[in-house]
C-alpha cells in the first residue's frame, strides 16, 4: 500500500508540472507589460512614453490575467495530459469536454435546487463566475479532480475497441461516453459535498495564516526537506495557486493563491502595496543566497588538492542557482553525504521567509535573480521592499557560509573535496567535469548509455521531466546502475522511490529527455 500511495504521488507530481511549468512564462511577461506601462521607468527612458508601447503593454497583462482566472480548466486539461500513459492529446481534448459538461450540469442543478445565488455580488457566497457560468467556487481544485479523473477512465478504457456497426463508439469515444454521466453525477455530488471541503480549506488557511511566523517557517521548511522525494511541488503549489495563500478580490475578480495575487496585483500600477499573501512566494533567499554562502563554505573546507575539482563543479552549481533558481545541483553535493547540512539549509529557509514577513518584505524572488530583477525593480521600493530583500539575503548568504563552516569542520562531514584518501570518486577533475557537460549539453548526447544505465529498453515504463530531473517509472529499479549514469551521463544524483526512478542532470534535462525519448523509438522500431 504504501508503494502504491508513493507511486500515485509520484505520478501526479510529473503529471502537475504540464500546467505549472507555463505559469512562470505568464508571470514574466506580465512583469514585462508592467515595464511597458511604469510610469517611472517612462521618465528615464522617454520612448517608453508611447501610447503604442503603453497600449501594448495593457493588452498584454489583460489578455495573460485571463490565464489567472481560469487556472481549473489549465491544470484540468494539462493534469490529464500529464497523466495519460498512451494518446495524450486525446485525453486533453476530452477534459475540455469535461469541464464544460461539469460546470453547466453544476449549474443547472444548483438552479433547479434553489442552491444559485441571484444576488448582484457573489462575494461571500461560496459562489463564483467560470466561463461564464455560476458554479461552486471550486477553484483549481476542480481543475484537478476532473483532470485526474479524465486520465482515470482515459487510460482504463482509451484502448477499448468494438466491432460491427460500434467500432464507431471504441477508444477515446467510449471514454467521453462513460464520462458523461459520471461527470454529471459528480458535479450533482459535489454540490453538497464541495461547501464542507471549502469550509476545511478556508479554516486550514486561516490557522496557518493565524499561526503568524510559525506557519510560515513550517511552510518554507517542508518545502526544502521535500526535495529529494520530488514532491516538494506539492507543497507550495496549494499556497501559490489555491485559497490557501490567500482570497483577494480586484476590480471585482476574486484571485486566490499567493502567485495569483501577485500577478494580478502587479499588472495594476493603482495598487499601493502588494498583499502579505506573497510571503508565500518568497523562496528566493535560499536559492540566490543561502546555497551560495554554502558553496563558499563547501570550497573553502574542501582539501587543498581538491579545491581546483571542487571549484569546477560549484560554480556551475551556483551559477544555476542564483540567475535560473535550480538548486538542485548544489543540494545533491551534501544532501546524503552530510544529510544535517541538508536539514540546516531548510531550516534556514523557513527562517528567511520569517525574517522577510516580520520585515514586511514584499519582493519575491522564486526563480533566481533574473525573475527577482523582472518581478520587483519596475514596481518600486514602496510596493515591493526589494532592497531589502537584497540585505537579508547578504546576511543569510553569511549564516549559510559560517554554519556549514564550522558543522564541517567540527564534524568533519565529507563534503565535496574532503572524502577520505582510497575512497572511490564520486566527482570529477575540471576536465572531466567540462567533458561531461560538454557531452550532455551538446546534441550528441548518449541516449543509449542513459538507456543502459536505467537497467536496459525493457526495464523502462515511462519517462517524464521536470526542470532538472528525468522522473521514470521503472520495472525493476534494481538494475539501475548508478554509477554508470553518474560518471558517464552527467548525472547528479539517483533517487530510488519504489519504482519511481529520478535522475537529477539540471538544466539540460529537457534536452536529454528528448534524446532519451528518440532512442527508445528507435529500439522500439529494430524489434
Amino acid at each position: 500500500m504504501k508503494e502504491k500511495l508513493t507511486n500515485g504521488l509520484q505520478r501526479f507530481s510529473k503529471a502537475m508540472f504540464v500546467p505549472i511549468l507555463i505559469l512562470p512564462i505568464v508571470g514574466v511577461l506580465i512583469a514585462f507589460s508592467n515595464v511597458l506601462n511604469n510610469a517611472k521607468l517612462a521618465e528615464l527612458l522617454p520612448f517608453l512614453d508611447n501610447i503604442f508601447i503603453k497600449g501594448f503593454g495593457t493588452i498584454l497583462s489583460s489578455s495573460l490575467v485571463s490565464i489567472l482566472v481560469n487556472l481549473g480548466l489549465i491544470f484540468c486539461v494539462g493534469l490529464s495530459v500529464g497523466l495519460a500513459k498512451e494518446k495524450k492529446a486525446e485525453a486533453g481534448f476530452t477534459a475540455v469536454l469535461a469541464y464544460l459538461i461539469f460546470t453547466y450540469a453544476m449549474n443547472k442543478f444548483m438552479l433547479l435546487s434553489g442552491i444559485l445565488y441571484q444576488g448582484e455580488s457573489l462575494r461571500g457566497t461560496g459562489q463564483t463566475m467560470v466561463l461564464g457560468i455560476q458554479i461552486l467556487d471550486m477553484g483549481i481544485f476542480l481543475g484537478l479532480f476532473l483532470g485526474s479523473l479524465v486520465a482515470f477512465i482515459h487510460n482504463r478504457y482509451c484502448e477499448q475497441e468494438f466491432n460491427s456497426a460500434f467500432q464507431i463508439y471504441g477508444g477515446s469515444r467510449f471514454v467521453f461516453i462513460i464520462l458523461i454521466p459520471t461527470v454529471i453525477f459528480s458535479a450533482i455530488v459535489l454540490t453538497y459535498l464541495w461547501p464542507f471541503v471549502q469550509y476545511g480549506i478556508l479554516k486550514l488557511g486561516v490557522i496557518i495564516n493565524h499561526s503568524g511566523e510559525a506557519g510560515i517557517f513550517l511552510y518554507g521548511m517542508l518545502e526544502r526537506l521535500l526535495i529529494p522525494t520530488g514532491l516538494h511541488h506539492l507543497v507550495y503549489t496549494s499556497f501559490l495557486y489555491t485559497p490557501l495563500g490567500g482570497s483577494v478580490e480586484i476590480n471585482g475578480q476574486v484571485f486566490e493563491g499567493a502567485r495569483n495575487i501577485y500577478y494580478a496585483e502587479m499588472a495594476l500600477p493603482s495598487i499601493p502595496r502588494l498583499s502579505p499573501t506573497v510571503i508565500w512566494d518568497a523562496r528566493g533567499i535560499s536559492k540566490m543566497y543561502g546555497l551560495i554562502g554554502a558553496c563558499f563554505a563547501m570550497y573553502y573546507t574542501a582539501k587543498p588538492e581538491n579545491k581546483a575539482k571542487v571549484k569546477a563543479i560549484l560554480i556551475p552549481a551556483a551559477f544555476s542557482s542564483f540567475i535560473a533558481g535550480v538548486t538542485e545541483p548544489i543540494e545533491f553535493t551534501f544532501m546524503f553525504v552530510a544529510p544535517l547540512l541538508f536539514i540546516i539549509h531548510a531550516v534556514l529557509s523557513g527562517l528567511s521567509m520569517v525574517v522577510l514577513s516580520l520585515l514586511d518584505v514584499r519582493a519575491i524572488g522564486p526563480n533566481g535573480f533574473i525573475d527577482f530583477l523582472l518581478f520587483n525593480v519596475p514596481l518600486g521600493i514602496t510596493k515591493t521592499g526589494w532592497p531589502m530583500y537584497m540585505l537579508v539575503g547578504v546576511i543569510f548568504f553569511c549564516l549559510y557560509y559560517v554554519i556549514f563552516t564550522f558543522l564541517i569542520k567540527r564534524l568533519d562531514l565529507k563534503t565535496i573535496g574532503r572524502e577520505d584518501n582510497g575512497e572511490e570518486a564520486k566527482l570529477y577533475s575540471k576536465d572531466d567535469y567540462h567533458k561531461r557537460n560538454k557531452s550532455t549539453q551538446s546534441k550528441n548526447i548518449n541516449a543509449d548509455t542513459i538507456i543502459d544505465g536505467l537497467g536496459g529498453q525493457q526495464n523502462i515504463q515511462s519517462v517524464e521531466n521536470c526542470y532538472t530531473r528525468l522522473r521514470l517509472l521503472l520495472k525493476d529499479p534494481e538494475l539501475v546502475d548508478e554509477n554508470l549514469l553518474k560518471n558517464y551521463t552527467g548525472a547528479s544524483a539517483v533517487i530510488k522511490m519504489g519504482n519511481n526512478v529520478q535522475v537529477v542532470y539540471g538544466l539540460q534535462v529537457n534536452s536529454i529527455r528528448k534524446a532519451v525519448d528518440h532512442a527508445l523509438e528507435q529500439l522500439k522500431n529494430q524489434i
